[in-house]
């Protein structure tokens, strides 16, 4: 049986669409962070789908508080809280064979981390990507964002990240080289609450009805 399937069986939530949301105001959660490394400004809310916005919902999952439960056909990102609850992001996802499945856990963090492309992505597109062979350092137009979350399994880092973006209208897509992104407001909120050592679980198939 595959990653994937068992990950179905196991730890698909019970309840997704149409959760039932706390009231929060959206404005705020997506205002100015001037205290930033680099200073963020706000995002006008009008420019992010309601269904992408960070959201707190109702959410029923086997799996424990704690858990961050990837929804990649949904393209949503669940952390799941106590009582049946869970805070609801919208994310970007890998592109059909790149994206990454099954379970992992958080090796380490980093804010505003530097970006390495991976072999695979400068042998797929060495004119864009050998140059920074030797690493980009964070910042604004770093492809990672403000935060990064390392995936790793069996203490060995997959390549695999959660991350911002310096892209947030590739956010509801499948356009990534595998990792899972995020705007850099959600990415911040997801930081501040995962721990190393956190599991991570991506689902990369919907339970049939």
């Amino acid at each position: 049986m595959s990653i994937s399937r068992r990950g179905l069986i196991f730890g698909l939530p019970l309840f997704l669409a149409g959760c039932a949301s706390t009231t929060i105001d959206p404005q705020m959660d997506y205002a100015a962070l001037p205290q930033e490394k680099f200073p963020m400004k706000p995002v006008p809310i009008d420019r992010i789908k309601p269904e992408l916005r960070r959201t707190e919902v109702a959410y029923e999952t086997t799996h424990k508080p704690g858990t961050v439960v990837v929804d990649t056909p949904a393209r949503r990102l669940y952390y799941v809280l106590e009582n049946g609850r869970a805070m609801r992001y919208g994310v970007g996802v890998g592109r059909t064979g790149l994206a990454f499945r099954g379970s992992a856990y958080v090796g380490r963090k980093a804010e505003w981390p530097t970006w390495t492309p991976t072999a695979n992505m400068i042998r797929r597109d060495p004119a864009k990507n050998r140059r920074f062979a030797a690493g980009m350092p964070g910042g604004p137009n770093n492809p990672l964002g403000a935060r990064a979350m390392y995936l790793y399994r069996e203490g060995n880092d997959t390549h695999f990240r959660i991350h911002g973006t310096n892209q947030p209208e590739s956010i509801g897509h499948a356009m990534s080289s595998g990792c899972i992104r995020m705007m850099n407001h959600d990415v911040i909120d997801l930081y501040a609450r995962v721990k190393v050592g956190d599991r991570v679980v991506v689902i990369q198939e919907t339970r049939p009805a």
